[in-house]
């Protein structure tokens, strides 16, 4: 039995250009902890550096707004104006001195934006979405359904996103296809209901997340372009009835159109958002590693509980383990686990904190392994 150092979890791993030197990646995690403007400051820089202190880790950055109208969360971050690219610069900055990496996941929100966010910024956004089809919470608020002509000015804000996060920096970008955000919503028929070439038919409405990625793999080339998805998830209300048709195809047209694509980063069963849930016996993202399998795979979800499952998962051939909430509370993490160190709990309540060090860069690194 070979000891922890020695799993496959604490082994190289060459992630396109970049030379990881373990497998353990740190989660994109929305904090909260931009300025009112979706600029990211000091608190960011000082978070991901301490992530960053094992060399050779991978990092993706939370979810962050392609545009001024696809945001909608009070004090999260944007990469659509100069301001944001700079902030961001001294977070990449910040993480390459460690010599680690970090890749920026850009997102729209669509029909899961916060209305009164939005009213807060000031500039007459209200939610889009794929079909008038309201989240419940939001029902008596106004929503606007996209036109084709605005779908297309949204793959340009993709492609614009994408020249930003290189100019601010970092290492690669990834396309956030999850949790019920318009990315996902055009995708599943729960909250698309068109009846255009963006609806209706799976490769309709795969049509305008394929446009999406086009975009950021134009800017990027497809070396450096991830893209993450959780068919299972039910958060935002989504969750087809059997989504493995859908996330079948869109899978298998990325493999297709780019075979030296980045990776594949998939949530697991019974994960929503942040929390677990309960998952059907059949639940299962074994599809979606078998038509990827070799290429380098991200499997996010469940392991911050027990760092066993995450080193047991990594033993899959081209995985990678993507931690979340243990991540938050344990700035060390992949020496904690290469030393078997118990992991520091980490604490719900201070996960969505706005702008506060609490909870954000105050948890502890081992005595063991002090920076």
């Amino acid at each position: 039995m070979p000891s922890i150092a020695h799993t496959k979890l604490f082994q190289p791993f060459e992630l396109g250009h970049l030379k990881l030197q373990h497998r353990s990646v740190l989660a994109p995690l929305t904090r909260y902890k931009a300025s009112k403007h979706h600029v990211h400051g000091d608190l960011a820089v000082e978070y991901y550096s301490q992530r960053a202190s094992t060399p050779g880790t991978l990092l993706i950055a939370e979810a962050t707004a392609i545009s001024y109208d696809s945001v909608g969360w009070r004090h999260a971050p944007g990469i659509w104006n100069d301001d944001q690219v700079a902030g961001w610069k001294r977070v990449t900055d910040a993480v390459h001195a460690k010599g680690s990496f970090i890749i920026l996941q850009v997102f729209a929100m669509g029909r899961a934006a916060e209305p009164e966010a939005l009213e807060e910024d000031g500039l007459g956004v209200i939610p889009v979405a794929p079909s008038a089809i309201p989240l419940s919470r939001y029902r008596d608020s106004p929503l606007h359904v996209l036109t084709q002509e605005e779908i297309a000015e949204y793959v340009n804000k993709y492609e614009h996103a994408a020249k930003n996060a290189l100019a601010a920096g970092f290492d690669g970008i990834e396309l956030h296809g999850a949790n019920g955000y318009l990315i996902d919503e055009f995708l599943q028929d729960v909250s698309n209901q068109r009846t255009d070439k963006f609806g209706g038919s799976v490769e309709n409405r795969a049509r305008f997340p394929l446009q999406a990625l086009d975009a950021l793999v134009r800017v990027w080339g497809q070396e450096r372009v991830g893209a993450r998805f959780g068919p299972w998830s039910t958060f935002n209300e989504m969750r087809m009835v059997d989504p493995v048709p859908t996330f079948t195809y869109m899978i298998e047209e990325i493999k297709k159109r780019y075979p030296k694509f980045m990776y594949l980063h998939m949530i697991e069963p019974r994960i929503a958002g942040v929390v677990e849930e309960e998952g059907g016996p059949d639940d299962s993202n074994d599809f979606a590693y078998k038509i990827w399998a070799p290429r380098p795979y991200l499997r996010a979800g469940g392991f911050s509980t027990d760092p066993s499952k995450g080193i047991a998962a990594a033993e899959q051939e081209g995985v990678l383990v993507v931690f979340g909430r243990a991540f938050i509370a344990n700035p060390d993490l992949p020496a904690r686990v290469r030393k078997g160190i118990p992991f520091h709990p980490y604490n719900r309540d201070t996960f969505y904190l706005l702008e506060t060090a609490e909870g954000y860069t105050d948890q502890p690194f081992a005595v063991e392994n002090i920076h």
